[in-house]
């Protein structure tokens, strides 16, 4: 890593600002940050479609029991546009550092604070109550970080390379949600399922506290982007003028925010798709293990990994357009065929399914990252890239795995690979209507 990072700043260019040493350091605690963060997101989206239904909500119907816990999931993704609107604002205001070690403090608390939550059995409707109070305390904080993290790396890197570095925190989505499977894969392993469900899902929220420490002290060390202290400089300036809401400035330009959503459209769905609504799916409707499941995912996200790097790479030598085109006509075809796979009742069979479909979503993914914030100039990139980031959650990641569990219990698997191919097929038109934003300079983005 230390090689690949001196090789960043031996180039020719503008946008070639940082040390070495400060670039490591930068990409180092926006990836460690984006690993800790999304474990701690992830791993609600893991015990919602296993036993947080029964812990926290009321009734003898275990499917109306699933869709309550997966609804609660949603929860987090409703605060996560409102996260990324208030520390948009703030982080175009005062800086992309200070939001990302707030938002990071506030997640890390509340996936604490729900490992220690009494149940519904203990106190009632109140437990359930919390539950959804600390789940949208985690997407507030969320729809902070996750696009400043990203914007760190890509305001730091060199604009030949940005697709490539900028994946990297991109790619904290699928290492959380491994690091996150893993664990509640160990658990399913070492416990019985009355142990485990007594108090082994507690250890999986509670391991946040360790993270949390780790996280902040990798953190607390990064610096400022110097392209925000560039920008920072001429807005200060005399007859700079009074600085408008970056939120406000983003929404008046609307044509970079839409291009976005349409692109996070389908990609989301699938990202959740191929994490959370396979093991309810799996395990609810043709009786697949628990662990077998989750271990699948986990492997399945290392898939996702290597194709989120990969894909930012290769945008740097094709383009953002093709190296998003190209996975985003994959996913379409291989919808049905990933259902067919499981309708098989195969473990293998299941892992082929999950892992190709996780590949391909993160070669889509991979390239997003540079490309949403290549959209939008810097004084209001923070705001902008947030927007799209998290507006989309609401859209596309919060109703996706409680829209696909509707869809089979009403209409079959059939409308469920509708619901993939029709919101896949958005997001190449949106791409496809798209510019091209490989190479450009930040600082002249307008």
């Amino acid at each position: 890593m230390a090689s690949a990072v001196d090789a960043v700043s031996e180039g020719a260019g503008k946008d070639e600002r940082a040390a070495p040493a400060g670039f490591k350091r930068v990409l180092t605690g926006s990836m460690a940050g984006s690993i800790l963060e999304w474990y701690d997101f992830a791993i609600y989206g893991v015990l919602a479609a296993t036993v947080l239904g029964p812990l926290f909500f009321p009734g003898d119907d275990g499917i109306t029991k699933l869709l309550l816990a997966l609804a609660t999931q949603g929860l987090g993704f409703v605060a996560r546009p409102l996260g990324g609107i208030v520390f948009g604002h703030l982080g175009d205001r005062f800086g992309r550092k200070p939001m990302l070690v707030v938002t990071f403090l506030l997640l890390g608390a509340a996936t604490a604070a729900i490992g220690v939550l009494p149940t519904y059995h203990d106190i009632g409707i109140t437990a359930t109550v919390l539950l959804v109070l600390l789940r949208l305390v985690q997407g507030f904080a969320l729809g902070g970080e996750f696009g400043g993290a990203v914007l760190l790396v890509s305001e730091y890197g060199q604009p030949k390379r940005r697709g490539f570095w900028a994946s990297w925190p991109q790619a904290g989505a699928p290492a959380g949600t491994v690091l996150a499977t893993a664990m509640i894969t160990v658990l399913s392993l070492t416990t019985s399922d009355a142990a485990f469900e007594s108090w082994g899902w507690r250890v999986a929220f509670l391991f946040a506290l360790p993270l949390l420490i780790i996280g902040f002290w990798i953190r607390r060390g990064v610096e400022e982007s110097p392209v925000f202290r560039e920008a920072q400089s001429h807005a200060l300036a005399p007859g700079s003028g009074r600085k408008k809401s970056s939120i406000l400035l983003a929404l008046s330009r609307p044509r970079q925010v839409l291009h976005g959503l349409g692109m996070r459209l389908g990609e989301n769905i699938a990202f959740y798709i191929y994490t959370t609504f396979v093991i309810a799916y799996a395990t609810s409707y043709f009786g697949f293990d628990r662990g077998d499941v989750t271990l699948a995912v986990t492997f399945a996200s290392v898939f996702q990994f290597v194709g989120m790097i990969g894909g930012g790479a290769w945008s740097d030598r094709v383009g953002r357009k093709t190296a998003m085109l190209v996975p985003t006509g994959v996913l379409i075809a291989w919808a049905p065929i990933f259902f067919w796979l499981v309708h098989f009742d195969s473990v293998p069979l299941l892992w082929v399914g999950v892992c190709v479909g996780a590949f391909f979503h993160g070669m889509l993914a991979g390239p997003e990252a540079a490309w949403i914030t290549e959209l939008f100039p810097t004084r209001y990139r923070y705001a902008g890239s947030s927007l799209v980031f998290q507006g989309s959650s609401i859209i596309a990641g919060a109703p996706a795995p409680f829209i696909a569990v509707w869809l089979i219990e009403n209409f079959g698997v059939g409308m469920v690979i509708g619901y993939l191919v029709v919101t896949m097929a958005i997001t190449f038109v949106a791409v496809a209507t798209s510019r091209e934003t490989k190479g450009v300079d930040l600082s002249a983005v307008e």
